[in-house]
């Protein structure tokens, strides 16, 4: 099989590393849950003969892994952490890959009345005004890190008050979906994988473009200086290939149900 999810923290990834042909890439969920990486990697194999395993996790634990060595490239979405990811010698470069938007989604009877506004910090705020169930990651993953940057605009932190009304699983976002609506509750999620996620019933996108909602995700190879392990020839070829006009053009096509989940805009 041309490519190989690994949803695990960190499974080995020394081993794959010592294969010349293989790298090991350390990404975010939502990438890999909308299922771009089934639509680019056979791309990227057959034009240079690299196979890539991806680990799937949250934003922050894939670049502790990635800090610890267990991979070759870092594609995530928190631009502050993949900064400091490069200037604390981590990484060789980081280059912007693509983006989307996060939305905000909820049950039919839109306890708090947030249906239609474009101010999400305001949104969150009438939430938790009245007290309604919000399904939070709670994973320090990248979607995490815009949850909280939100509620700190709205002026509230809603951790005071977890397990209550606030609900973090610390877990992915499709578990977390799958949580919140069953809850009845709202949630937080990026576009790509409310789009591609087949339990939604009748919940729906209550709050979008609102300017602070946008996805930036990030491209970053290990730098060999700081893990000599890594296979810095194939992920430097992996990240010039996702940034090129033909890696550019092939995340463009990517869509499901005639809905583009990812913009590319590598410079």
């Amino acid at each position: 099989m041309i490519l190989r999810f690994v949803i695990a923290l960190c499974l080995g990834a020394n081993a794959a590393l010592a294969d010349p042909g293989r790298i090991v890439v350390q990404s975010t969920t939502s990438t890999a849950n909308s299922g771009l990486y089934d639509h680019l990697l056979p791309r990227f194999q057959e034009k240079s003969g690299i196979d890539v395993a991806v680990v799937a996790v949250g934003t922050g634990q894939a670049i502790r892994n990635a800090m610890n060595c267990d991979g070759d490239v870092l594609i995530v979405h928190s631009r502050p952490d993949e900064v400091a990811f490069v200037q604390g010698g981590h990484g060789v470069a980081r280059h912007d890959l693509m983006f989307n938007d996060f939305v905000l989604v909820g049950p039919p009877n839109d306890p708090a009345g947030v249906a239609g506004m474009k101010d999400v910090a305001k949104a969150l705020e009438k939430i938790a005004d009245h007290g309604a169930i919000f399904a939070s990651r709670g994973d320090d993953s990248g979607t995490h890190k815009k949850e909280m940057s939100l509620w700190a605009d709205a002026g509230f932190d809603p951790t005071g008050v977890s397990g209550t009304w606030y609900r973090e699983t610390g877990s992915g976002m499709g578990a977390t979906l799958n949580t919140g609506i069953g809850m009845a509750g709202y949630v937080l999620s990026d576009r790509a994988t409310w789009i591609s996620f087949a339990n939604k019933l009748d919940f729906a996108i209550f709050v979008e473009g609102d300017a602070k909602l946008r996805n930036q995700y990030g491209i970053i190879a290990v730098d060999p200086d700081a893990c000599p392990n890594v296979h810095a020839d194939g992920a430097q070829a992996f990240v010039d290939w996702m940034i090129s006009a033909e890696g550019q053009d092939a995340i463009g096509a990517y869509e499901i149900d005639d809905q583009q989940l990812f913009f590319p805009n590598a410079k």
